[in-house]
């Protein structure tokens, strides 16, 4: 019986892998893979002292555990999950609670979740992240900076970027918010600014700020009513399974009123068109700027995206995404599939090599990002 909670998550993963669909309904069109998703569910909520937000924001995150130490490591057990899964939530006016959650598998043709309840069972180096010839790409015009999918991109007050996920939120990563043992400085009176055009009567709002950004643009700031972070990265900041876990949702005070990218689960890599993936960002070596790219995907493992875009830090936050056929509605669809973390130099086999990386989404984040949005479960069943 001292297997069972490793066999539950391997279980879980292999349900998760084997629902899939064939990735491709012909040679010409990727397409989303569908999923029998877990559920992630609340079971208790505890209230705690308020923060102090004394931490300094660190927009990047370094890490020594490269690909192979990550695949090297052992699948947490169904309690460790748990734990991972668990999350702290932030609100604006200071208070702060810590939710244990439980994980379920969704019985065929029922409205409930069934599964077992909470109660029932090194080295870092500062590296530019720009690989040879850089290939970002700065978007000048409000033509298009106003339009999908760069009108989903947004700038946090505490210096990152984050995506619009839904009407009221943004997925960002977490260490742009909290620093592995408290939150950063700002985070109580966190705002994310939207780029939109600046009128000649030069007229501006009391939540808003010019910008020195081309084509007369500004940012419009949007105050957060609360923050959601996983004890993955709180708990694991100061390990290798901390970056793992590198994500947190924003919600605003008010609706933003602009198109939004849904989040999916990350599909394996050589299921990506063209193995790429695509991400935009307020990089610090352009200020004003929304800066675009897109690159190859060089390795993964369950939970992280290894790739070599060119970035720099103020992107940390960037929605990662991908562009696949969507069956069931017969088009093309963009969905957020990571979030991308930061930098990360790692020895392979004694030769230095860095990387940037993005947290996939997995099943399991799937279920407790979507309930984080939705509230309700049933909403959270196509990924």
């Amino acid at each position: 019986m001292a297997g069972i909670p490793g066999l539950f998550i391997l279980l879980l993963l292999l349900l998760c892998v084997f629902r899939e669909v064939s990735p491709y309904s012909s040679p010409w069109k990727p397409t989303w893979p569908a999923y029998r998703l877990p559920v992630v569910l609340p079971q208790s909520t505890l209230n705690l002292a308020k923060p102090d937000f004394d931490a300094k924001a660190k927009l990047e995150v370094s890490s020594s555990c490269g690909p192979q130490c990550h695949k090297g490591a052992p699948l947490p057990t169904y309690e460790e999950a748990k734990q991972y899964l668990s999350y702290e939530t932030l609100y604006a006016n200071g208070s702060r609670t810590e939710t244990q959650v439980g994980i379920y598998i969704l019985s065929n043709g029922e409205g409930r979740a069934q599964g077992r309840d909470s109660e029932a069972t090194g080295k870092s180096r500062r590296k530019r992240q720009i690989y040879g010839y850089d290939s970002r790409f700065s978007i000048f015009g409000k033509d298009f900076l106003l339009n999908y999918p760069f009108s989903t991109s947004v700038k946090l007050s505490t210096g990152c970027t984050g995506t619009l996920v839904a009407e009221k939120h943004v997925l960002t990563a977490a260490h742009c918010i909290h620093d592995g043992k408290t939150y950063v400085k700002g985070t109580q009176k966190l705002r994310v600014g939207f780029l939109k055009p600046k009128y000649k009567d030069g007229g501006r709002g009391d939540n808003s700020s010019s910008s020195a950004v081309p084509d007369k643009m500004k940012f419009q700031w949007i105050r957060v009513k609360r923050t959601h972070v996983p004890k993955g990265w709180i708990k694991g900041n100061a390990n290798d399974i901390g970056m793992d876990y590198d994500y947190a949702l924003l919600e605003l005070k008010k609706p933003h009123k602009r198109k939004f990218m849904k989040i999916g689960v990350s599909p394996p890599a050589k299921q990506l068109p063209g193995g790429r993936i695509h991400f935009s960002g307020y990089d610090n070596d352009r200020p004003g700027n929304l800066v675009y790219r897109f690159c190859d995907v060089k390795d993964e493992t369950y939970d992280l995206l290894y790739q070599q875009c060119d970035a720099q830090p103020g992107a940390s936050g960037s929605g990662v995404y991908v562009r696949m056929w969507k069956r069931p509605q017969q088009r093309w669809e963009r969905k957020i599939i990571g979030i991308f973390s930061g930098h990360q130099w790692v020895d392979m086999n004694g030769s230095p090599q860095d990387f940037n990386v993005a947290v996939r989404i997995t099943p399991l984040k799937y279920a407790q990002i979507c309930y984080w949005i939705k509230g309700n479960y049933l909403d959270c069943r196509e990924g």
